[in-house]
């Protein structure tokens, strides 16, 4: 916003600093000073004011109290109290009606006779070029230049031309019209200034269209002025005018900035009005323009103010705690200096008891709101460059530790080690997915307001929507290993959280691997697989392969399941791969966990390889036959893995050909050949003791 230095200069007895310094104290305490320039015998100040602050220091006069507190000076007192007469009453010649209170909390209004429109002096035009504003009669011109001085806009009516003598505060009615001042930008420099982008207004037809989120000036038979925005074209001030009614009025900050976007025009006193404005300020400026007016244009004052005022804004109090005011900015500033400051900034002080001062805010200060305010305000006055920098101290205190965070994190950490990628799913399925896995709709959460049809209820596994992954994801990768640590929804609002991993092909035995390489991984021993037993509510999905699924057991307890997904549920999914899967509660698996690990060192004397395959019958388990070898190998079988399961054409039938690879090593010497020999001898009788098991040698 552009401000004039000899204008500021106005307002104190002391010479100012120079421009460049002045510039420099208001930066450091106020606002920034953007540039300085020199204009004939006058220097621009462009000071880029902060939102906040625009009430009081959108003004010659706001930045002057400003200067004034910086260098600890005092202003000159503006004469603005007019000379009246005493033989005229205002009221008998203009009235004023409010029809909306909170749109316009006050109007104030003078009537001024035998006035003589003319040219204004040459310090007035002068300092309003410096500003930006084009100079047009010395009866607008004043009215400007209050504005510019004090930052409450005005506006003078030429009286003979307000029907009815009669002043209307009201909203637009639909249809009404009003054509305005010039009907275009009257200046774009100041705008610019002001932080405003100049262009063309809409205008339609010969005026702007008026509607009711409009407020307008109006007499008894049609508007005569946007409030707030623009002055209108029939009581504008000419040649001729003999009598004019001067307009101070405050107006509610969203009221103008709707009817400004809605006529798209955007002018100096819109500008001020949208940022809101004292309304203690309407009196001090009309008084000083109806003064200067009938010092520069003549004319008689009538007497008496037209004031509405509906509700009377008073100063607000503000206790403040000096210790807070330490604690807050980090230094002791003396109680005789912050009360010092804040009487510079025009508050006054009253001292309630020790450490509290209760604080008065004058109302052109709208952004002092609390406490914090005030501090802010005593920080930037005392210099923030006074306060010395000091790390803070506090004491870090580690989080409490979160198990089911633990665990978790440690689950997903083990899963991406061995190749899978982690899914995020919505918890929800839909009718097509309730009826392929067999749920019964009865026993499923309905949610009331589904997002859609296939969201329509709670999840009561994680499989349907992992298996949904799975087929899109085939469309372009051939393998695909995949997990989701997840809630399910069960009847009853029961919760659980569920752990569930999804491996595309022949991968039984591979997922089987996963499962203990995770549950050993965990700290969990005692691992086990039995045979499946579906529960009742189980008993009705058809989820499992019939012969490739297993219970996992620790210590004896179910904690999830392992198996293969059931070729028709894959042939109505459309999945054309063969899926394995483990399924695991993970509120049990993690009351298992363990951070113990046991450790033993790894033997020195190498290890020996020997192979066996075992033919049985088709029911038999893997486990059955793992049990058998463990048990009679002992502690010299080192390791067990099964590497090929053949169930062909060529075996006899319902027979099936399990091979095994046989690690052997001992931890105090190298086993002999025969050593070797007669261990893997004992674990062939064992295995033929049963006359249905065949050891194929």
């Amino acid at each position: 916003m552009i401000f004039s230095y000899n204008w500021l200069q106005s307002f104190f007895k002391k010479r100012l600093p120079k421009p460049e310094k002045l510039a420099e104290l208001l930066s450091m305490r106020a606002f920034e000073v953007e540039k300085t320039e020199k204009v004939g015998n006058d220097w621009v100040l462009d000071i880029d004011i902060l939102p906040n602050r625009g009430p009081d220091c959108f003004s010659h006069l706001g930045v002057a109290r400003e200067i004034a507190t910086i260098l600890n000076s005092k202003l000159k007192t503006q004469n603005s109290k007019p000379k009246e007469d005493k033989n005229l009453k205002a009221k008998d010649f203009v009235t004023v009606e409010v029809r909306n209170k909170v749109a316009c909390p006050r109007y104030t209004a003078r009537v001024i006779t035998d006035i003589k429109v003319g040219l204004s002096p040459k310090w007035i035009k002068d300092r309003l070029k410096v500003c930006g504003l084009r100079p047009v009669n010395n009866i607008v011109d004043i009215a400007n230049y209050v504005m510019l001085e004090t930052g409450q806009p005005l506006h003078a009516f030429d009286l003979e031309k307000i029907g009815g003598q009669k002043i209307i505060v009201r909203r637009a009615k639909r249809g009404e019209r009003i054509i305005t001042l010039d009907n275009e930008k009257p200046s774009t420099r100041a705008e610019l200034g002001a932080g405003l982008v100049p262009h063309r207004n809409k205008v339609s037809g010969a005026g702007y269209d008026l509607d009711k989120d409009i407020l307008i000036i109006a007499d008894s038979k049609e508007p005569l002025a946007i409030a707030g925005i623009k002055g209108g074209k029939k009581a504008e001030i000419t040649k001729s005018t003999k009598n004019v009614v001067l307009e101070s009025a405050n107006f509610n900050p969203r009221v103008i900035r709707a009817g400004r976007q809605k006529i798209d025009l955007k002018t100096d006193s819109s500008w001020r009005f949208e940022h809101g404005i004292d309304p203690n300020l309407t009196e001090l400026a009309i008084n000083r323009a109806a003064g200067l007016i009938q010092e520069i244009a003549g004319g008689k004052i009538l007497r008496g103010l037209i004031d509405f005022y509906s509700r009377k804004v008073l100063p607000k109090k503000i206790k403040l705690d000096l210790d807070y005011v330490t604690s807050l900015l980090g230094i002791k500033i003396p109680a005789k200096e912050i009360k010092n400051i804040l009487n510079r900034l025009n508050f006054q002080c009253n001292v309630t008891r020790q450490h509290y001062i209760e604080v008065r805010v004058p109302t052109f200060r709208l952004d002092i709101l609390m406490p914090e305010d005030l501090i802010e305000e005593i920080g930037r006055i005392y210099g923030y460059e006074k306060i010395p920098s000091d790390f803070p101290i506090s004491a870090l205190i580690p989080p409490k530790r979160n198990l089911e965070i633990f665990w978790e994190d440690l689950t997903k950490n083990i899963l991406k080690e061995v190749g899978f990628s982690e899914v995020y799913n919505y918890s929800f399925i839909g009718e097509k997915e309730a009826k392929i896995f067999g749920y019964d709709n009865k026993n499923l959460i309905e949610v009331e307001n589904p997002i859609s049809i296939g969201q329509k209820y709670l999840q009561p596994s994680l499989i349907p929507n992992l298996l949904k992954n799975i087929k899109e994801n085939l469309k372009h990768f051939k393998e695909i290993k995949i997990f989701e640590i997840g809630k399910v929804f069960k009847e009853n609002f029961k919760e659980k959280r569920i752990l569930t991993g999804v491996i595309t092909g022949e991968a039984f035995y591979q997922a089987k691997g996963v499962v203990d390489l995770l549950l050993n991984s965990l700290g969990i021993s005692n691992i086990w697989y039995d045979e499946y037993q579906p529960t009742p509510e189980e008993s009705k999905l058809l989820i499992w392969h019939p012969k490739k699924c297993a219970e996992i057991k620790v210590n004896h307890q179910e904690i999830g399941f392992l198996g293969e997904i059931s070729s028709n549920i894959l042939q109505d999914l459309k999945i054309e791969s063969k899926v394995a899967l483990f399924d695991i509660n993970f509120e049990k698996l993690q009351s298992y966990c363990s951070e113990e690990h046991e450790f033993r060192p790894i033997s020195p004397y190498p290890a020996a390889v020997r192979d066996i395959a075992v033919l049985v019958p088709g029911f038999v388990r893997v486990e059955e036959v793992l049990n058998k070898i463990e048990t009679a190998g002992g502690p010299l079988v080192r390791d067990v893995d099964l590497f090929d399961i053949y169930e062909g054409e060529e075996l006899p039938k319902g027979k099936k050909n399990l091979a095994f690879h046989l690690i052997y090593q001992a931890e105090d010497h190298t086993l002999s050949s025969k050593e070797i020999e007669e261990i893997h001898s004992k674990i062939i009788k064992v295995l033929e003791k049963d006359p249905e098991w065949q050891v194929r040698k």
